[in-house]
């Protein structure tokens, strides 16, 4: 039976990897997002608080439509990233922040709620959830020259974000990996328990947790 499963995290706790390795190993089709070429990043990086609503409509509407899609396919896919994230973590942020006006942010959520209502439900969400040092430590070892200046409190903020949105999230179920704990690159047996979790949750099985004992 096609499964659609995403992948949701913050920056840097390792999504793309998780999407590699459980693509291999269960056979699924992996589907790493390339980076939207977004004609209003230059204005939006100049100024913000102007080109904001106009640079996340761009970033839904693609998100949305990746969506739909792979929703569509035959195959088990697994993504990187899902849409909920877009309007959820990043152009929540963003208001928070003051670069979105809330009357933007109010018509962003609308059309976001509006279309989110015609698009099928991925079968699982994995939740990869990682502390502040975690993330700062695997950012520092992918070294990204555009991550470098990443300030704390905004990863701060985007985990506060994710913790808020996971934790009200009703549109599927919801496998949550302690990404503290459990380095699936570093060790296979690690990798071999969240395969065994994501098996489980996609069968029903009501209570799936990572025991201490398990790790």
């Amino acid at each position: 039976m096609k499964k659609f499963i995403v992948v949701a995290g913050n920056i840097g706790v390792g999504k793309t990897t998780l999407v590699s390795m459980l693509s291999k190993r269960l056979n699924w089709e992996p589907f790493i997002e390339p980076e939207a070429q977004n004609p209003y990043l230059s204005e939006f990086y100049a100024d913000m608080r102007t080109w904001a609503f106009h640079s996340q409509i761009y970033f839904l509407s693609h998100r949305l439509k990746m969506h739909h899609q792979l929703a569509q396919r035959q195959d088990s896919v697994i993504q990187d990233r899902s849409v909920y994230e877009d309007a959820e973590i990043f152009a929540r942020n963003l208001y928070l922040q003051g670069h979105l006006p809330e009357r933007d942010f109010e018509t962003y959520c609308d059309l976001y709620h509006t279309v989110l209502d015609f698009l099928p439900a991925p079968d699982l969400v994995i939740y990869l959830k990682a502390s502040i040092p975690i993330l700062q430590h695997r950012i520092g070892k992918r070294d990204r020259d555009y991550e470098r200046s990443i300030p704390q409190d905004y990863l701060e903020q985007l985990n506060n974000l994710y913790e808020n949105w996971i934790n009200e999230f009703i549109n599927c179920p919801v496998l949550t990996i302690p990404a503290d704990t459990l380095d699936f690159v570093l060790y296979p047996h690690h990798l071999d328990l969240i395969t065994r979790k994501v098996q489980e949750k996609l069968t029903g099985k009501e209570l799936v947790i990572f025991s201490p004992d398990e790790m």
